[in-house]
């Protein structure tokens, strides 16, 4: 297993500011970047190439929640995270007011498509803005779950910036990591609601 925050020289922390790590990335990467190597040898080319691509790799795998998260815990605990599908604690109401409203939006869609006379098609249309009002009501409580998650993880750092030293017996106790493992479930819950409920408010702009 790669260890993307050793690749970028990034203290192991739940919490990564994306834009100091843009700027970390650039400042790695820029020597190895193939407009700079035009005129190397074949091997230095190829080299550089794998570095790059090393970086990159590891850039992309820290600054997405669901990357970096998993990673986190397995140089953590030495164990990736357990059941991803068990519903996070604090988000059960969530959860089944999103599925209900999927469900109920999947059964309206048909009639939106299916509207030919002008009367019926107005109700339709007035039905569909209705339902495209609640599901973007219900994403701005999906967007106010993960804003939260975001910021317990944030508050997280100093934790993990005054733990023991990494392979030191004693880190692994000091660290919240079942906590940290129940909000990696609830950023992925989040995110997959979030594709939900996008692609019924598309459909439902689009009739």
């Amino acid at each position: 297993m790669v260890d993307a925050f050793a690749v970028l020289s990034e203290p192991r922390r739940p919490w990564v500011d994306i834009e100091v790590l843009k700027v970390r990335f650039r400042e790695f990467s820029s020597p190895f970047h193939p407009d700079r190597l035009n005129s190397a040898t074949p091997e230095a080319q190829a080299e550089a190439s794998s570095r790059y691509a090393e970086l990159n790799s590891a850039y992309n795998q820290l600054r997405e929640h669901r990357e970096r998260l998993p990673l986190l815990l397995q140089l953590e605990s030495g164990q990736p995270p357990r059941d991803i599908q068990r519903i996070p604690p604090g988000t059960m109401d969530l959860f089944v007011e999103v599925g209900q409203a999927c469900r109920d939006c999947d059964a309206f869609l048909p009639r939106l498509k299916a509207a030919i006379s002008p009367m019926l098609k107005l109700q339709i249309m007035r039905e569909g803005l209705e339902w495209t009002d609640r599901l973007q009501q219900l994403q701005a409580k999906v967007n106010e779950t993960q804003k939260a998650f975001e910021t317990e993880l944030r508050n997280m750092n100093p934790i993990w910036e005054s733990a023991p030293a990494v392979g030191d017996p004693a880190r692994a106790a000091a660290l919240p990591l079942e906590r940290m493992e129940q909000l990696y479930r609830g950023l992925s819950y989040v995110a997959r609601w979030t594709e939900q409920l996008q692609e019924r408010i598309l459909q439902l702009a689009i009739g």
